[in-house]
């Protein structure tokens, strides 16, 4: 799945600072890079979304935030494509295994055929698949996954 950087380094301060920190400013950068992964034909861009006892702690959804703004630079609508079925726990802090059966997601409204998916970290990757698979069962035919950073 294509990402900007690694998740380590200075990757993973950007996103620890973005994510646990509320550094919004490099905000703008980040989604120029997720941008330029992004191919022809997008329709719209969507997120996979965080848990809510996240969302509700930090005050946002890194992604989402990532994905809305990556949408203005494409000219394209940003819309809120998945909603993530409650009980799932967040992938951080798991191991790889659980982090293999990954979050769970259902396909929301009218899905458009080609969408560009956001997510900010990519371990396993099982995020981005789950996502991916709700939104074909949603009716996109082509979906496009990117990440600001993935674990090397």
């Amino acid at each position: 799945m294509p990402a900007l950087v690694a998740y380590q380094g200075v990757g993973r301060a950007v996103m620890a600072n973005l994510k646990y920190r509320g550094a919004r400013g490099v905000i703008g950068l980040v989604a120029d890079g997720l941008a330029r992964l992004a191919p022809a034909g997008v329709q719209a861009v969507t997120w996979a979304p965080t848990s809510a006892g996240r969302r509700q702690r930090r005050g946002f959804d890194q992604a989402e935030l990532l994905a809305r703004a990556v949408a203005r630079r494409l000219g394209v609508p940003a819309r809120r494509l998945l909603v993530r079925r409650a009980g799932d726990s967040p992938q951080t802090g798991q191991g790889r295994d659980a982090r293999l059966v990954g979050p769970s997601f259902v396909a929301v409204g009218l899905v458009p055929g080609r969408v560009l998916v956001v997510d900010d970290i990519v371990t396993t990757g099982a995020t981005l698949a789950a996502a991916c698979t709700a939104l074909r069962v949603g009716g996109a035919h082509r979906v496009w996954p990117v990440a600001v950073a993935a674990t090397p």
